[in-house]
């Protein structure tokens, strides 16, 4: 393929961060932006597709199409995969796995549409180079990863270049019970204008993927520098010159110069986020503290105001001994501690939002994991909220309404300065596989590979095995610090 060739993609997000999703592309260069549900089709070239990867933040992963048909049954499906030149995809030496979505009354099972590509596949390769010839099914880190998506009776084949969901960084290495998936957490993050100019707190911060999240995009550091692999290094034409140069572009990374705050009522989960912060290179820039919601006050409140982002127990996998006394307890502390910030909370139960007893200014609805969740934002300010208004003061302000999901939009035809965080992160000189991380939770990605392991288990015959349970975080890349030899 010619790498200035521009070609169709399919970036996967969750559903209510499309538009933040569809900006990250804008800022990369990517063109013909679609935005759809849960998903922003867009054109670029091979540079793209790899920047997508490494810098998006709220991408789950990067698909690209390269066959579309229409399939009315099950024969008609396998017929026109057959009729597809795989030799093109695949090889007899490689490995390749299937991922299946339908939404469609004609192909209800996708365990089924799995399986009638799978023979599709393996049917051709045997009938040009004899029965027992034909490359192996996977399925974990296999070489080439498919994606199938029906709609109707539309059928698209893409590669997936991801591999593993993009929210999986690669610098978590503890949770806590029921942590906020990183996608998820950085969207909100974005949806709610923060940049990293003014301070930013999460008072119950759980294993810290906000505060992870929040110091990475404070310091320009990409969310894919930490991955061990994509998939796309494992295809014909990958190109590790230019994927290095994108690795090692450093241009958009700065100090941290705002506080970023974290406290939680749990020890362990103090002890947790800091081992998560520091995996990530960015502790330098956190502070943590023991601490319930109920116990802050104003000395330890930066004094500049700036952005609350938390994600409290909802009394599902997490709850409290009183979640209305909790949820109380929540807005009472904003009210008499943070005057002048403004506070973003993802929440499940309307109860409780309730008893935080604050007038949301927006209202955005998520989904974290399988719970139908909404974000609220609140303004925060001295006095009743007539006598706000009276002065002049907004209940909306100017990033939050910029934020907020638009309709859907169809169409968008310095020298070597220190970097604090480098001591904790390694860069490239040379490249080895590595292997992947093992995985210690189950998927949030709607798209995730592990969507059917039971499909592709009974295609093979027995059950994948598993990766080493230890191991580096990051991959080796060679690259020596200031002072080495």
């Amino acid at each position: 393929m010619n790498p200035n060739e521009t070609f169709e993609m399919v970036a996967k997000t969750f559903q209510g961060l499309e538009e933040v999703l569809a900006e990250e592309l804008r800022g990369l260069g990517a063109a013909d932006i679609n935005i759809g549900r849960r998903m922003v089709a867009f054109s670029g070239d091979r540079e793209l597709l790899y920047r997508a990867n490494f810098c998006c933040r709220t991408a789950l992963r990067i698909l690209k199409p390269f066959f579309k048909f229409t399939a009315r049954d099950a024969d008609e499906l396998y017929e026109k995969a057959k009729a597809y030149d795989w030799s093109t995809i695949l090889s007899l030496s490689k490995t390749f796995s299937i991922d299946t979505v339908a939404y469609s009354d004609e192909f209800s099972h996708s365990r089924f549409v799995t399986y009638r590509i799978k023979d599709a596949i393996v049917d051709w390769f045997k009938d040009r180079y004899g029965e027992d010839k034909r490359p192996g099914v996977r399925l974990h880190d296999a070489d080439v990863m498919i994606n199938v998506h029906i709609s109707g009776t539309d059928v698209t084949l893409s590669l997936d270049s991801s591999g593993e969901s993009l929210h999986k960084r690669g610098y978590r290495v503890a949770q806590t019970e029921a942590p906020i998936n990183e996608v998820l957490a950085a969207g909100i993050i974005m949806l709610s204008g923060w940049k990293g100019d003014v301070p930013l707190v999460d008072p119950m911060c759980g294993s810290g993927t906000f505060l992870c999240e929040a110091a990475l995009i404070a310091a320009g550091i990409a969310p894919g520098v930490f991955r061990k692999r994509f998939a796309f290094e494992a295809w014909p034409d990958f190109d590790a010159e230019l994927f290095e140069k994108i690795y090692n572009d450093d241009s958009r990374e700065r100090v941290v110069e705002v506080p970023i705050v974290g406290a939680d009522i749990s020890p362990k989960a103090i002890d947790i986020a800091r081992a998560n912060l520091k995996s990530a290179g960015v502790a330098r820039y956190v502070e943590l503290a023991v601490r319930p919601i109920a116990k802050w006050t104003a000395t330890e409140v930066p004094a500049t105001p700036g952005y609350i982002v938390t994600n409290p127990p909802y009394g599902e996998r997490i709850s409290a001994p009183d979640m209305d006394a909790l949820y109380t307890s929540i807005g009472r502390t904003l009210k008499h501690e943070f005057g002048g910030w403004q506070a973003w909370i993802i929440g499940y139960r309307d109860e409780h939002f309730r008893n935080i007893g604050l007038a949301a200014s927006s209202k955005i609805a998520l989904y974290n994991g399988a719970l139908d969740c909404e974000l609220r934002q609140y303004l925060i300010f001295d006095g009743d909220k007539k006598t706000f208004l009276a002065q002049g003061g907004k209940l909306k302000n100017g990033p939050a309404r910029a934020a907020a999901p638009a309709a859907r939009r169809r169409s968008d035809s310095e020298g070597d300065r220190k970097k604090p965080w480098a001591a904790d992160r390694r860069k490239p000189a040379g490249r080895k596989p590595a292997e992947t991380a093992p995985e210690t939770a189950p998927s949030e990605n709607p798209l995730a590979l592990r969507r059917n392991p039971g499909a592709l288990r009974s295609l093979v015959g027995r059950k994948p095995s598993l990766p080493p349970a230890e191991g580096p975080v990051m991959r080796q890349r060679g690259w020596k610090k200031k002072g080495d030899a």
